[in-house]
């Protein structure tokens, strides 16, 4: 008894310790950002197709809303393709200063104060998985209460992964709106995740960021499979088969006694509590964006010139996807084909199949779906690289053993650094062309596919590793 007490008091003053780290590392990573923010001329961050997009970048949506103080649509020509909603949000601190220059420093702002929401939602969410992580091993009888401090505070690790990642950094400084749709994708997660009451889920927020994050970019309307099962089985856990046979230790020291548990029950009245909630803030949102666009053309416009945009790839600007460079190339009879196989490529082939074999870990289905869309999407930045990457990080502890880590860092830094090389030889210099930045694209893609591909790897063999130390414990 003493020891327990002894052992909950070291556990309680390393929190206290790890908290008041984690809160410096944040407001380090703040300042740093306002440094570079208000740096002369902000190193033009802006013009980087690597950081912003067609959908992303904070100067077309400037360009919407001057378009829609002129009484004309804000979808006029072919310059913005985003939400309503983000340009009511962020349309008035655009407007021009007394230099006819835009203040951007307000919209920075917004964007450093997302990183820190986010973070802070990153870390309650690795938090509550780390709590679950050892409860299970402690089920399973592989985790005594003296080797608990083996187990690494995921949820700071996480937080601070995403505060202080290069693409995270650069997103934010950059003038794109990645960290408000990171931050959407994370408010579900946290939603999903967290409890309100001991047996009540934030169903409501965790509706309100899927709805969000899919208005705002589409792609992370896949999430719908991982939340349904978090609210529907619980949090990741180890296979739940493994849990037919634990070990109960409420008798006597030293006398181990095998008990049969049931398999927890699929929570379908919180399912479907999840459902109506979406269908309410789905409607809300789409009454909102209809009344932003009476004028305009309305809902069919918004869906035409954003998920349209989106599903169609009209704008073949350079960026670092796989999929600019192949319909420039494309001949027009084949394009809606091509377009139908990619689209669908990842639904077919990726979602269902992993959701089957890994539906036992449901928040790292997340983060292989959002990994997925990262390198499928059509207009991919840094930024969606930013939150998967974070994401990994929630689960250090199951993915110790993964193979050929130090290779994929190296070809991330190495591609990371090519990139605007290829793109200066190209665009400016003149001296490349266009097949040495798609080149470069495709190397990273590669190496992100890798990584996923390690990842899962890696989730699969500590799956076997518990299932195989239980079985030797059942025999002993």
């Amino acid at each position: 008894m003493k020891e327990k007490k002894k052992d909950d008091g070291e556990m309680a003053e390393e929190l206290e310790k790890n908290s008041y780290r984690f809160w410096i590392w944040s407001i380090a990573s703040m300042i740093f950002r306002f440094c570079i923010i208000l740096f002369p001329e902000n190193i033009n961050l802006s013009s980087r197709p690597e950081l912003s997009t067609p959908l992303t970048s904070l100067c077309r949506l400037a360009e919407g809303y001057w378009l829609k103080q002129a009484s004309m649509s804000p979808y006029s020509g072919s310059m913005y393709h985003g939400s309503p909603l983000l340009l009511s949000l962020l349309g008035p601190l655009t407007v021009h200063g007394i230099e006819g220059q835009w203040n951007h420093h307000l919209c920075s702002l917004v964007f450093v104060v997302s990183d820190i929401l986010s973070a802070v939602l990153l870390r309650a969410t690795g938090q509550q998985l780390e709590k679950a992580y050892r409860l299970n091993l402690r089920r399973l009888g592989l985790l005594k209460a003296s080797r608990d401090r083996g187990i690494l505070p995921c949820g700071d690790i996480a937080a601070l992964v995403y505060l202080w990642n290069p693409f995270t950094i650069l997103s934010c400084v950059g003038l794109s709106t990645s960290p408000i749709e990171n931050l959407a994708v994370i408010v579900s997660l946290y939603g999903a995740v967290t409890r309100k009451q001991l047996f009540e889920r934030r169903v409501p927020l965790a509706a309100f960021g899927l709805i969000m994050a899919t208005h705002l970019s589409l792609y992370p309307a896949t999430l719908v499979i991982p939340l349904i099962f978090l609210l529907g089985y619980g949090l990741d856990a180890p296979p739940r088969k493994l849990f037919l046979q634990t070990r109960d230790r409420e008798g006597e020291p030293g006398q181990d006694k095998l008990t049969r548990t049931t398999q927890l029950p699929f929570l379908w009245k919180t399912v479907l509590h999840f459902v109506f909630w979406v269908l309410v803030w789905s409607i809300y949102v789409l009454v909102l964006c209809s009344l932003s666009l009476k004028q305009y053309g309305g809902l069919e416009e918004m869906f035409k010139r954003t998920y349209g945009f989106i599903l169609n790839i009209e704008d073949l600007s350079p960026n670092i996807g796989v999929f600019w460079y192949f319909f420039a190339e494309a001949f027009d009879f084949s394009r809606n084909y091509f377009l139908i196989v990619f689209q669908i490529y990842m639904f077919l082939s990726i979602l269902l199949p992993l959701a089957r074999r890994l539906k036992h870990r449901p928040c790292f289905i997340a983060f292989v779906y959002l990994a997925f869309s990262s390198i499928l999407k059509s207009y991919p930045s840094v930024g969606d690289a930013a939150l998967y990457l974070s994401l990994w990080a929630l689960f250090v502890n199951e993915l110790t053993d993964m193979k050929h880590s130090f290779f994929i860092f190296c070809g991330y830094i190495g591609f990371s650094l090519l990139s605007p090389v290829m793109h200066n030889l190209w665009i400016w210099r003149g001296t490349g062309n266009a097949n040495f930045y798609y080149a470069n694209a495709m190397g990273y893609a590669c190496f992100q596919f890798m990584f996923v591909e390690e990842s899962v790897s890696a989730m699969l063999n500590h799956d076997q590793a518990l299932k195989k130390a239980t079985a030797e414990m059942t025999k002993n």
